[in-house]
């Protein structure tokens, strides 16, 4: 293959963050016959199509394959930049994938130095299974998730395990729960859920309960936060990180519901290699060793690393 031209690698990335030709071309300041023409010429060297012309605009496999060279590429640019001491040291922005649950309790303190010193970061967010599809589609450099085998051309680092438990409100057990909540009448009370992703709920009463596959009455609250702050409002049962959860649960706005019944997520920082041999390419750690360093120090500071 011949060697591919930056500039419409540049494009490429650019039609995958905006999903338009419109709004990719105001984010590389060119115009959209710019655009088209450099991803033309992209797709008349590799001999396919890369981008589905829908709405919005998708990629086509081989698209995914070279947005993930892209992001690599750009990563390389911003560290031999940082080399090479051009300002501003951080220019060029990095996405990661990060879980809801992560980036509501550790991940913001984690990066918090690195993102004052000038690093623009775009956090992707997903369910801690799937974060890992965003690393494997090429659309984030790295990514915090429940996936523990590594990809080709990616390292993995464990980053310690997260506890889950069950929680509701004091008024919420006296008017549902008064006799506790069994394997009787686990199903008869609402459960409260993040997505359609999500199955959390559903691991924790297999666990408790040693149901196979329950059926839950469920309500649906999108949000990190706003899922904490429905249980404490009454809203259902919701099985929350404790790390989230402790303060409310030591204000007694909370109560863990069966305390012993724990789930335990562990979780795993995957990045690209970048470089020859997967090295930076310099001596100075790059900028994605750099978030990678960042969220390891951070996890281990308030994850379980046992």
């Amino acid at each position: 293959m011949k060697d591919l031209d930056p500039a419409a690698l540049d494009a490429l990335a650019a039609l995958a963050d905006a999903a338009s030709f419109e709004r990719a071309a105001q984010r590389l300041a060119i115009t959209q016959s710019a655009v088209s023409q450099r991803l033309r010429t992209l797709e008349l060297q590799v001999g396919q199509p890369l981008v589905v012309r829908s709405r919005p605009l998708r990629l086509t496999e081989p698209g995914k394959l070279l947005l993930r060279f892209a992001r690599q590429l750009q990563a390389m640019r911003a560290d031999l930049a940082q080399e090479l001491g051009e300002a501003p040291a951080f220019d060029q922005r990095l996405p990661i994938a990060v879980n809801a649950d992560s980036l509501a309790t550790w991940v913001l303190p984690a990066l918090d130095a690195l993102v004052h010193e000038g690093l623009s970061l775009e956090l992707v967010v997903d369910d801690q299974d799937f974060t890992h599809d965003w690393l494997r589609q090429g659309a984030v450099l790295g990514c915090v998730t429940s996936v523990s085998e590594a990809l080709r051309g990616c390292r993995v680092v464990p980053l310690g395990a997260m506890h889950y438990t069950a929680v509701a409100s004091p008024g919420f057990i006296a008017e549902a729960l008064p006799q506790g909540l069994t394997r009787a009448n686990f199903a008869q009370v609402p459960f409260l859920i993040f997505n359609r992703k999500d199955d959390m709920q559903q691991q924790w009463v297999s666990k408790a309960f040693g149901v196979r596959q329950p059926r839950l009455s469920e309500r649906y609250v999108p949000s990190s936060e706003a899922y904490v702050r429905a249980a404490a409002m009454g809203w259902g049962i919701g099985v929350v990180p404790e790390l989230q959860a402790r303060p409310l649960l030591d204000s007694g706005a909370l109560v863990a519901l069966r305390p012993d019944d724990r789930l335990a997520v562990r979780l795993f920082w995957h990045q690209w290699k970048l470089g020859p041999d997967g090295a930076a390419p310099s001596a100075r750690v790059g900028l994605l060793d750099r978030v990678g360093d960042a969220l390891l120090a951070g996890a281990c500071a308030v994850l379980d690393v046992t």
